[in-house]
């Protein structure tokens, strides 16, 4: 790694140095490097640095951490992007306080900026999860890049439609990229990891603790050009998502939710504070379109086929484009109406059957 790359760990150290002020240094003096040999005077010209922060950047000693971030990186396989690289992302450079360096494992392409998030419930209902998959898989399948936390519910949900559905998706991370949080989507961090990229502001090591949360979201809707809301309570985080792009000038979406359901009032009330309505991907299309021209002219890519357990190519088998109900289905296939409706629901989230009003289902 480049020494400037060193200096800019060794900067973001000092306490009170936070992205902006660090920016701010950097271009002022033209290096990290500069910064860390500038003395107190000359630090205090910079506006927005005080007396206190210039003379605690002047005093800075190094306490190795940047030499053993650069070691945690290597070992882990990821690398560090900067805020003057040409790589790092453009949409993600307008946000105020975008952060000076990126760790990122994987690769972030220029066809990421075209990107939409897609958060919600940790703990969706079967309509909220249905919704999620279905707006992720056709939206990656349009050109878009599926941008979410990696966390259970609704995010997990998206990256796997997006991934299933032969498209990208980036990740963004509330820890360091050798903490994966939660454990349980380590495997999915991986597939991530292979195809597109996981993303973090946070030093190799940090632990995911809740504070980190409000700011990863920030990086979420900063990556994306619109925020999808999919299920969200009253004090969801996926609300704190949804108010962050509205402050970066993003567009904000929510997906109409039952109203008697606790799990809808946070999409609910985004709507009466005028959210875009989204049912289905073109309402995002129709709104983004002058953003994503670009990629409108092409063909949707086609889905990547899916393995089906037995009990769901059974199912997907007795299925036609005309859609048929749930009972028939569940009489046909020899399981009972849950049993039924588990399968057809891993079929929904693997993009091969879609459900239509009064419990019909038909293959896509």
């Amino acid at each position: 790694m480049v020494g400037e790359k060193l200096d800019l760990l060794r900067l973001s150290c000092v306490p009170g140095v936070g992205p902006q002020r660090l920016r701010a240094l950097v271009g002022h003096f033209h290096s990290a490097a500069a910064v860390l040999a500038a003395s107190a005077k000359e630090l205090s010209r910079v506006p927005g640095i005080d007396r206190t922060t210039s003379a605690q950047i002047s005093a800075f000693q190094d306490n190795g951490f940047a030499e053993q971030q650069v070691d945690l990186i290597e070992k882990s396989g990821a690398r560090m992007v900067t805020y003057w690289d040409d790589d790092y992302p453009p949409y993600l450079k307008q946000v105020y306080d975008a952060p000076p360096t990126l760790f990122v494992k994987g690769a972030i392409e220029d066809r990421d900026q075209f990107g939409i998030a897609v958060v919600g419930s940790r703990s969706p209902s079967t309509y909220g999860r249905a919704a999620a998959a279905k707006l992720a898989s056709e939206l990656s399948q349009r050109g878009l890049t599926i941008v979410s936390g990696l966390a259970h519910g609704v995010d997990a949900i998206a990256h796997k439609s997006a991934l299933d559905s032969g498209g990208r998706t980036i990740a963004v991370l509330g820890s360091g990229l050798d903490k994966v949080y939660p454990a349980e989507n380590t495997h999915l961090f991986g597939r991530i990891a292979e195809t597109a990229a996981v993303v973090s502001e946070f030093p190799m090591g940090t632990l995911p603790d809740r504070p980190n949360f409000p700011r990863r979201n920030r990086l979420i809707s900063g990556l994306s050009l619109g925020v999808i809301v999919v299920e969200a309570g009253e004090r969801s985080g996926a609300l704190i998502t949804a108010s962050m792009a509205l402050e970066q000038n993003r567009e904000v979406f929510a997906v109409p939710g039952n109203i008697d359901s606790r799990r809808s009032v946070g999409c609910n009330n985004l709507l009466k504070e005028g959210a875009q309505v989204v049912t289905c991907s073109d309402d995002v299309i129709a709104v983004l379109a002058p953003q994503l021209r670009p990629i409108l002219h092409a063909a949707p890519s086609q889905p990547v086929d899916v393995p089906l357990t037995r009990e769901e190519a059974s199912v997907v088998a007795m299925l036609s484009n005309e859609p048929m109900h749930i009972d028939r289905i569940a009489k046909e296939s020899n399981n009972t109406t849950g049993q039924a409706l588990s399968i057809l629901l891993s079929l929904e989230l693997k993009n091969v059957v879609k459900q239509h009003p009064g419990k019909l289902f038909a293959r896509l």
